[in-house]
């Protein structure tokens, strides 16, 4: 099991293997996503903190995951439509991940272990999100209904 970060990868919506390092000294926003979760609107607050602050260094990751209420049925085709169409939202997009469970994406294994939530290392919902730091620190989780506009102080204090 990889031990870093960086050392993980994940596929793109277009189909693309991407390396965790293509975003090395960023400051990077982990989130699992669904297109049909009461917390899908946060996808507009996490384009608007993208938008503020990638200039200085910060990336929001996309995750999809339909393992909670089946709120992500579609193909990436329609997962990268309806984020691109409904909220606008511009930041890399991942092909659909399971987050909990026996086929957990090594990534979001790799995250739980290194920020374990109330709920141990698993993942309650959708929305759950990881901030990692420029060094690859996975050093705070926030639960999903936390508001991106309340993680900002955090992003800031870190750029």
């Amino acid at each position: 099991m990889a031990s870093k970060f960086y050392d993980h990868s994940a596929t793109s919506l277009d189909g693309k293997e991407i390396g965790m390092d293509a975003y090395k000294d960023k400051l990077i926003l982990v989130v699992n996503t669904a297109s049909q979760c009461g917390f899908t609107p946060q996808l507009e607050g996490l384009q608007e903190l993208y938008e503020s602050y990638r200039d200085q260094g910060f990336v929001v990751l996309g995750f999809p995951c339909n393992q909670f209420g089946k709120q992500e049925p579609g193909d990436e085709k329609s997962i990268s439509e309806g984020c691109m169409v409904n909220y606008g939202v511009s930041f890399p997009m991942f092909s659909k991940v399971e987050v909990n469970g026996n086929n957990a994406h090594p990534l979001f294994e790799f995250l739980k272990k290194e920020q374990g939530g109330l709920l141990g290392s698993k993942i309650k919902w959708n929305f759950t999100k990881f901030l990692i730091d420029r060094n690859g620190k996975p050093v705070d989780r926030f639960a999903p209904v936390t508001k991106p506009e309340k993680i900002e102080k955090y992003i800031q204090e870190l750029l």
